[in-house]
């Protein structure tokens, strides 16, 4: 059954609809931070690569952007861990 706003308030005051909502959005933002380094990351180095006439730039920017959302999203796992207990 379907739960109402008021059985699922927690010590935050976010429950109910808009808690899961906001938790919905945060398994969002966790998803799109691996993909989002690493295009950041290619684009960066393709752009070095130009610049400065080489060939290994995109890829150690797309590892150092892998890197970068990896520990993004450790952070933040980390963080609703610590909220949860």
């Amino acid at each position: 059954m379907a739960e109402d706003g008021s059985k699922g308030a927690k010590k935050d005051g976010k429950g109910g609809v808009l808690g899961d909502l906001v938790k919905a959005e945060s398994m969002i933002q966790l998803a799109l931070m691996l993909p989002a380094g690493c295009l950041i990351g290619a684009l960066a180095g393709t752009w070095l690569d130009k610049h400065f006439h080489t060939g290994w730039m995109a890829v150690a920017g797309i590892l150092l952007g892998a890197a970068a959302g990896f520990l993004q999203i450790y952070r933040t796992a980390s963080r609703y861990m610590k909220r949860d207990h």
